[in-house]
């Protein structure tokens, strides 16, 4: 019986442990329960990227993204943008991209590209088209493909077919043109080939720290109850479109946003995307990690907008030589003219404002993209017409027109801006010319006709372009005009520099006439600026009459921005009332033959490396130990860097680390690079040397190093480029130089 007892008393210890280990079971499943919706509720309202609803759509876009080089020469070419023959390439501050977005709605598709160079230009597009209808035929095609530029004045010139900007630009180059076409077709191909299904978000904030209204007397004399409705004399929105696979995973970014790419300034002679580059690669570098500058999945787009009175350069216009501030009309000095009144931006020097600048445009689509939650749904379209330019008429009232003018150039386009000036004794806000220049012009090129200085009035005419046809047309009179729209929000292309209030006035006209639809309530308008062909700048009415360098730059008279607006109000009400067929296509533009076509620019001379060297060797090397936020520099001998061709896709320059457990160097740094400055210094006929600058940053790991610069050179007894390869002593790299 004690035994019984016993056994009796053991199987109660038993259940009571059985009951106890239940309870436990069913608290802990409660817990790990509560905790695991606790967790995905965080993860939800922490957005970096949306969970995938429970019912994706329906019809899913196809979406696809690409980036490829577009590089071109980096050496002897004039660059593009302060129209300065003498600010020629001396080496590679950041690589150029062409990034593509394709959307598809199952039955149509429209592209959107983004390059970084200073504008697309006619003859530019008309090669891209050409390209993509021998590869993919009739897909990719004028009325569904946009090409912006970022406008980056610190690209190379050289895709022009009109003469005065071959003039600028020192004639038609085909390596420059040549490698922007294969890099904006190659970024297509790349987005054609990741198409698959996914979703698409918008958002938009405001930027109050990046940018600058640089003519505000001429904006100032818009109507005062038009500029009440606005805070700010500049656009401050900045608009975001974020691409996702189904699954939520971001493969993608676009951006819109009003500033000048003049951060880098007028003294600058390397190739550079500048601010809204410098937002492309922060946003990149951050989505793609492990991977290098230009390469990884993520592709992220910063698209100019209506630019053309935006500056970066927010510190504002000063009197260099005294502090004072500048004439606020003219923007000159009382010493040293319009010369010495320069605008300053945010940073110590044009790198340092490059850098912040585009770090805020970062930083801020980074917080717009976490919190996207409005989606785009339903079909896309295109609508394109060429129109032109020179013989618009648009009504004013109900009793008068205006028409538009052959193109011409304003006294105070010679005169620059706070952001760049020009030469001689032009200055802005010049209603009144010079007959000085207006004699040297009528001996040279002509007088402008009666008609054409009636139809500009009160722009005074420097160059009457739209009347110079010599060698071939100074610039063009058909004009791209093209809307494309995803679901709700359209994309106005338009072909130029439109100021703060001329953008604000289309994207108001196209929202109301796309809005007469239900299916585009409360529709997203924004304007892509520098697309398809370039014509300078696009300012309202009231800012041209006051002829500063925005206004003495409307080639195509006072009402030239009406004309725009009827145009693109035409397009905006085909695609709602879904009547683009019946758009009416316009006169095709000039391709004009490449043998009347003029390049000024030579052919490098021979390579002659200095006596005692050859290509490669160091001449100033690097010193043994660096500490993190100094400058690493080496010089080698070196070939011309336009021996080496089409440089796409590759470097002439690496930063590389030493790995002691695999006795290897790993590339960590690019010419692609932020941190790395490739320097192109000219000697004497056929001498080269090569300056790499590594900026090492706060970041860097400790360990070994080395640079190492790639390059091709020609001798006189052999034309074939011969490549070579130049490597500095390895050094030290330290957090403080007390690293032992």
């Amino acid at each position: 019986m004690a035994r019984k007892t016993a056994y009796c008393k053991l199987n109660g210890l038993e259940m009571s442990l059985i009951v106890l280990f239940l309870l436990m079971t069913v608290v802990s499943v409660g817990l790990i329960t509560v905790l695991s919706l606790k967790l995905d509720s965080e993860k939800q309202v922490t957005p970096e990227e949306p969970s995938p609803s429970v019912s994706p759509p329906e019809n899913p876009y196809l979406i696809g993204v690409g980036r490829a080089d577009c590089t071109g020469p980096v050496a002897d070419l004039p660059m593009m943008g302060y129209a300065n023959t003498e600010q020629t390439a001396r080496g590679l501050h950041t690589r150029l991209f062409s990034r593509a977005f394709i959307v598809d709605d199952g039955s149509k598709r429209v592209v959107f590209i983004t390059a970084d160079i200073g504008m697309i230009s006619q003859r530019l597009r008309l090669e891209v088209l050409q390209e993509l209808k021998a590869k993919y035929g009739d897909l990719y095609r004028q009325d569904n493909v946009v090409m912006s530029g970022t406008h980056t004045h610190a690209g190379v010139g050289g895709y022009f077919q009109y003469t005065l900007f071959m003039i600028t630009s020192k004639g038609y180059i085909k390596p420059s043109i040549q490698a922007i076409v294969s890099g904006i077709v190659k970024s297509i191909d790349i987005a054609h080939r990741n198409l698959r299904p996914g979703r698409i978000f918008i958002n938009k904030g405001q930027l109050v720290d990046s940018n600058l209204n640089r003519s505000p007397h001429s904006y100032m004399n818009n109507p005062e109850e038009e500029r009440n409705r606005y805070e700010f004399t500049t656009d401050k929105q900045i608009v975001i479109m974020k691409f996702t696979d189904l699954d939520g995973d971001g493969i993608g970014l676009l951006s819109w946003f009003a500033v000048h790419p003049v951060s880098m300034n007028n003294t600058n002679r390397m190739v550079s995307s500048d601010n809204l580059g410098y937002a492309s690669y922060a946003f990149e570098q951050e989505k793609n990690i492990g991977f290098l500058p230009g390469e990884g999945p993520f592709v992220a787009g910063f698209s100019s907008s209506n630019l053309g009175d935006s500056s970066p350069n927010i510190r504002g216009p000063v009197c260099v030589n005294t502090g004072e501030k500048c004439d606020y009309l003219n923007s000159s000095c009382p010493i040293g003219g319009k010369k010495a009144c320069i605008a300053f931006g945010p940073g110590e020097d044009m790198f340092e404002s490059t850098r912040i600048i585009g770090e805020n445009m970062s930083k801020k689509a980074k917080e717009l993209y976490s919190s996207a939650k409005q989606e785009l749904h339903g079909p896309v379209y295109g609508a394109h017409q060429w129109v032109n330019m020179t013989d618009e008429t648009v009504p004013l009232n109900s009793t008068h027109t205006g028409q538009t003018c052959k193109p011409a150039l304003g006294h105070s386009f010679a005169a620059g801006t706070t952001d760049g000036g020009g030469e001689f004794n032009f200055i802005q806000g010049d209603t009144d010319g010079d007959p000085f220049w207006d004699g040297i012009r009528d001996a040279i090129l002509g007088p402008p006709s009666n008609e054409t200085t009636a139809c500009h009035q009160p722009k005074p005419i420097l160059f009457s372009t739209g009347e110079m046809d010599l060698p071939l047309p100074w610039h063009p009179a058909i004009v791209d005009v093209q809307i494309i729209t995803i679901g709700s929000l359209a994309i106005v292309a338009v072909p130029g520099e439109f100021t703060t209030m001329s953008g604000r006035r289309i994207r108001e006209a196209v929202k109301k006439e796309l809005e007469v639809k239900e299916s585009f309530a409360n529709a997203e308008v924004v304007v892509a600026g520098l697309c398809n062909i370039y014509t300078h700048y696009i300012t309202t009415y009231e800012e041209y009459q006051i002829q500063r360098y925005e206004g003495g730059s409307t080639i195509y008279g006072p009402h030239t921005l009406s004309a725009y607006i009827q145009r693109y109000r035409g397009l905006a009400r085909a695609i709602a009332h879904e009547t683009i067929g019946d758009l009416p296509k316009g006169p095709e533009p000039p391709f004009f033959n490449e043998d009347k076509l003029f390049n000024q620019v030579k052919d490098p001379v021979a390579d002659v490396a200095q006596n005692g060297t050859t290509f490669g060797d160091v001449l100033q090397q690097v010193d043994p130990v660096y500490k993190v936020g100094e400058i690493a520099s080496v010089t080698f001998v070196a070939g011309n860097p336009r021996q080496s061709g089409d440089i796409r896709d590759k470097t002439f320059v690496t930063v590389e680390r030493f790995h002691n457990d695999t006795n290897s160097w790993e590339i960590v740094h690019t010419d692609a690079s932020w941190e790395t400055r490739f320097h192109w210094i000219k000697g004497r006929p056929g001498q080269s040397q090569s300056k790499v600058e590594w900026h090492i940053p706060l970041t860097a790991q400790t360990g070994t190093y080395r640079i190492q610069h790639f390059g091709h050179y020609k001798q006189l007894t052999d034309n074939t480029a011969t490549p070579y390869v130049g490597t500095s002593d390895a050094f030290k790299v330290t957090k403080s130089f007390y690293y032992y």
